[in-house]
C-alpha cells in the first residue's frame, strides 16, 4: 500500500539539487580552464549522470512512499525516480556515443555539455511537477536549452533553419499550453494537480469551459510528443540538427514526455476523461497513420526515423487511453503500466539506433542516407547484427524488446474494449515493418557503399554491446521491468 508523507526534509529531491549544483561546478570549471586546455565538461558530466542514476534507483527500490514539498510543487513517488533514473541513463549513453560524432564537427564545448544537463535538469522538473506552472517551467527549461542545441553549429545554415522551426512552433506549442492552463486555472481556482482534480470532481464547474480547457492542454501535449497533426517539426529538427543533438531530442526527452502527460491528464484531469480519451483515439490514429505510411518514402535515415518516432507516440497514446473505460479508472495501472514500459524500451532502442547512425560518420560525412548502411555486414559484423536488433525492436518483432511492449499496449487496448482500435493498430505496424526491415536488406544484401572501415572506441563498443543486448534480452525476459512499471504507476495512483 503506497503512503502519501508531507516531506519537511529536502531529502526525496536532493538529485534535483545536486543536478542543478554540478551544472554551476562543471560551468564554473569550464570558464577558468587555461586557454587550450581540455575541457572538463565531458568527464563532469558523465559523472554526474551515472551518480544521478544510481541514486534515483536506490531511492525508486527504498519505499513506495509519495512526498509532497515546496507547498506540493513537487511531487516525488517511485514513477518520478525510475523515469529520472531513465532519463539519466538515456543522456549518459547519449554522451559516450556522441563523443567522437561532436569531435570530429568541433563541437566538443562546454556549451554542449552545459544545454545537455540543463534539458536533463528540465527533465526532472517535469518528471517531478505537482503544479501547472512547475510543469511548465520544466518543459520551457527542456525547451530553450534544446532550441539552443539545435542552433549550436553557428555556421551552418541547415542547423540556422532547423532551430529557427523548432523555436516559433515550439513557442506556439507553449502559448496552446499555457492558454488552455490558464482557461483550468480560471475554472477551477488552483494550479495544483490534486485541487484541480477534486474541483472538476464536484461537477459544479462549466462544462464548455473545462472541454475547451483540455483541448488546448491537449493540442500543446500532442505537439510536445510529436504526435500527429501537429508532427510538422518532427522530420527537418531530425534531419537538420547534429545527430547528437537529435538523439538529445529523440531519447531522454520521450520519458519526461511520458510523465507529463501522466500528471496533467491522469493525475489532474481524469474527471475529464471521456473528452481526452476521445481527443487521444484521434491522436493515436492519425500518428500511426502519417509516421508509417510518410516514413516508407523517405531515402534519408534521419528523417525516416522521425516519422518512425511519430508512430511509436502514436503507440504510446494508446496506452493512455486504454487506462479509463467508460470514464473510471478501472485497469488504469496495467495500460499506464505498459505505456511506461513503451516509454522506457523505445528511448532504449532509440539510444541504440542514433548511436549506430553517429558511429558510421566521420569527419565530412554524416551517414544519414539509407544508401550508407549498404553492405555493413561485410565490414563490420557485430555492429551490423546490433542494428538487426534495433530494426526488429523499432518493427514490433520477436524476440526483441518492442515486440512485448507493442503486444502489452495492445492487450490494454483490447482490455478496454476497443479491439477496432487494436487492429487498426496491428495493421500500421505491418505497413511499418517494411522500411525498417528495408534497413537490413541494404546491410545484408547489397554491396557496400565504400570501403572505409567502420571504428569505435572500447567504451563505444562495449556501451552498445549492452544496450543492443538488453533489447534483446528484455524481450526474453520482460516481466521484471514490466513488473517494476506497474508497481511505480499503481503507487502513484494510489497516492
Amino acid at each position: 500500500m503506497s503512503t502519501m508523507k508531507i516531506a519537511p526534509a529536502l531529502t526525496p529531491v536532493l538529485p534535483v539539487i545536486f543536478l542543478a549544483v554540478m551544472i554551476a561546478v562543471t560551468n564554473w570549471i569550464d570558464i577558468l580552464r587555461k586557454k587550450g586546455s581540455t575541457s572538463a565538461a565531458y568527464p563532469m558530466s558523465l559523472l554526474t549522470t551515472l551518480v544521478l542514476a544510481a541514486w534515483c534507483a536506490v531511492l525508486a527500490g527504498a519505499s513506495d512512499a509519495t512526498h509532497y514539498l515546496f507547498s506540493n510543487l513537487v511531487v516525488l513517488d517511485p514513477m518520478a525516480y525510475i523515469l529520472m533514473s531513465g532519463c539519466a541513463i538515456a543522456l549518459f549513453a547519449t554522451l559516450v556515443y556522441s563523443r567522437q560524432y561532436v569531435r570530429d564537427r568541433e563541437l566538443d564545448t562546454g556549451e554542449f555539455y552545459m544545454l545537455a544537463l540543463f534539458t536533463l535538469l528540465g527533465q526532472f522538473v517535469m518528471i517531478s511537477g505537482n503544479n501547472f506552472l512547475t510543469l511548465y517551467l520544466g518543459l520551457e527549461l527542456l525547451a530553450l536549452s534544446s532550441y539552443a542545441l539545435v542552433a549550436l553549429r553557428r555556421l551552418s545554415g541547415q542547423s540556422s533553419e532547423s532551430a529557427m522551426k523548432y523555436f516559433v512552433l515550439g513557442a506556439l506549442a507553449s502559448g496552446f499550453l499555457l492558454y488552455g492552463i490558464s482557461m483550468l486555472y480560471g475554472a477551477t481556482g488552483s494550479l495544483e494537480l490534486r485541487e484541480v482534480f477534486a474541483a472538476i470532481a464536484t461537477g459544479r464547474i462549466n462544462t464548455m469551459i473545462l472541454v475547451f480547457g483540455v483541448v488546448f492542454v491537449v493540442a500543446g501535449l500532442a505537439f510536445k510528443l510529436g504526435a500527429a497533426p501537429f508532427h510538422m517539426w518532427i522530420p527537418d529538427i531530425y534531419q537538420g540538427s547534429p545527430t547528437a543533438v537529435t538523439l538529445l531530442i529523440a531519447g531522454a526527452p520521450k520519458l519526461a514526455a511520458f510523465a507529463l502527460v501522466l500528471r496533467l491528464l491522469v493525475e489532474g484531469l481524469l474527471p475529464l476523461a471521456f473528452d481526452w480519451q476521445n481527443m487521444l483515439v484521434i491522436l493515436a490514429v492519425l500518428s500511426l497513420a502519417v509516421g508509417n505510411l510518410t516514413a516508407i518514402a523517405q531515402t534519408n535515415l534521419k528523417r525516416m526515423l522521425a516519422y518512425s518516432t511519430i508512430s511509436h507516440m502514436g503507440f504510446m497514446l494508446l496506452g493512455f487511453l486504454s487506462g479509463v473505460v467508460g470514464g473510471s479508472a478501472e485497469g488504469a495501472p496495467a495500460a499506464y503500466s505498459s505505456a511506461m514500459f513503451y516509454a522506457l524500451t523505445y528511448v532504449l532502442t532509440t539510444l541504440g539506433t542514433f548511436g549506430m547512425v553517429m558511429l558510421f560518420a566521420r569527419k565530412g560525412f554524416e551517414a544519414e542516407e539509407l544508401a550508407d548502411m549498404r553492405g555493413l555486414s561485410k565490414k563490420s559484423p557485430w555492429f551490423a547484427f546490433l542494428m538487426l536488433i534495433m530494426m526488429f525492436s523499432l518493427a514490433g518483432l520477436p524476440p526483441t524488446v518492442g515486440f512485448y511492449a507493442k503486444l502489452a499496449v495492445l492487450s490494454a487496448v483490447v482490455n478496454a474494449g476497443m479491439t477496432w482500435l487494436a487492429v487498426v493498430a496491428v495493421l500500421f505496424s505491418l505497413i511499418g515493418a517494411f522500411y525498417y526491415l528495408r534497413v537490413i536488406k541494404l546491410m545484408y544484401f547489397d554491396e557496400p557503399a565504400d570501403t572505409q572501415p567502420v571504428q569505435a572506441t572500447f567504451g563505444f563498443r562495449s556501451l552498445m554491446s549492452v544496450n543492443g543486448l538488453l533489447v534483446l534480452l528484455l524481450g526474453i525476459f520482460p516481466a521484471d521491468l514490466m513488473r517494476l512499471c506497474y508497481e511505480a504507476i499503481r503507487a502513484s495512483l494510489a497516492a
